[in-house]
């Protein structure tokens, strides 16, 4: 189980970076390349979180936005 959980972290930090470089990189208030970064980062983060909590019974001390927010 801890290989899979440090692959999940593995493709959350990878998500985070790539999150960050198509925000810096922005060519507009509705770039997809951001929202599509968006929904890649937030499956990352949830795969992993649910990851942690099979293997290890743990949780993140985040919570996921509410898209109407």
């Amino acid at each position: 189980m801890a290989t899979e959980t440090r692959h999940a972290l593995a493709q959350f930090i990878a998500a985070l970076e790539r999150h960050h470089e198509a925000v810096t990189m922005r060519r507009s208030d509705d770039d997809p390349a951001v929202a599509n970064a968006y929904n890649v980062l937030k499956n990352a983060f949830l795969d992993y979180e649910e990851s942690l909590e099979a293997a290890f019974g743990e949780w993140l001390p985040f919570e996921e936005a509410d898209d109407g927010e």
